[in-house]
């Protein structure tokens, strides 16, 4: 998607440790036209129309999640990171690695809001080693529900976790994947290849 490329060029910022800064329109900051966009790019790539359910992980993939949710007028869900007092009955867990925290996470979600009747599509903003997605995954499977697809707005291709998504045979589609980021800039893996 050229106009999330050329936003990431524009703002995106590369710390140490590969860590790539989209927050002032993605992920802290949300350009909510953008996000629309996304939503309609996504719906090229899916089946929008036969889905039940929009399911993301807590937390920056919520804002994204939620305008996908809207405009294809179906519920989204997304995976927390600890159990509150409010969520009641049984829970399906997965256990993860988060890249951002550098730890262990439980992704939970409870079992009243994916059955097995559901068909979902897993969107996220944005993907490193795709331990995240993995556990959403794993979650979909513990439901018996129907994946339909993993749309994620950027992939840190160099990390892998794309690259394994697509090696299982998976309905997945990122929009913009990042070969390389450092002081030198952001290239995007078309561009490598070209």
């Amino acid at each position: 998607m050229q106009q999330l490329k050329d936003r990431i060029r524009k703002e995106g910022k590369v710390l140490p440790g590969n860590i790539i800064k989209v927050d002032g329109f993605l992920n802290h900051r949300v350009d909510t036209r953008l996000m629309a966009d996304i939503a309609d790019e996504f719906a090229r790539f899916f089946d929008v129309a036969n889905i039940t359910m929009v399911l993301t992980a807590e937390a920056s993939g919520i804002a994204l999640a939620t305008i996908c949710a809207q405009k294809y007028n179906v519920p989204m869900v997304f995976a927390k990171k600890a159990k509150s007092d409010n969520i009641e009955g049984g829970l399906y867990q997965s256990e993860i690695f988060s890249y951002t925290y550098k730890k262990k996470v439980t992704q939970i979600l409870s079992k009243e809001w994916l059955t097995s009747s559901d068909r979902v599509l897993i969107v996220d903003d944005f993907m490193a080693n795709g331990e995240a997605v993995r556990g959403l995954c794993d979650l979909v499977s513990q439901a018996g529900a129907e994946l339909v697809g993993i749309g994620i707005a950027v992939e840190k291709g160099f990390q892998g976790g794309g690259d394994r998504l697509r090696s299982m045979d998976l309905n997945y589609h990122a929009l913009a994947i990042i070969e390389s980021a450092d002081e030198n800039g952001i290239v995007f893996r078309e561009d490598a290849e070209a």
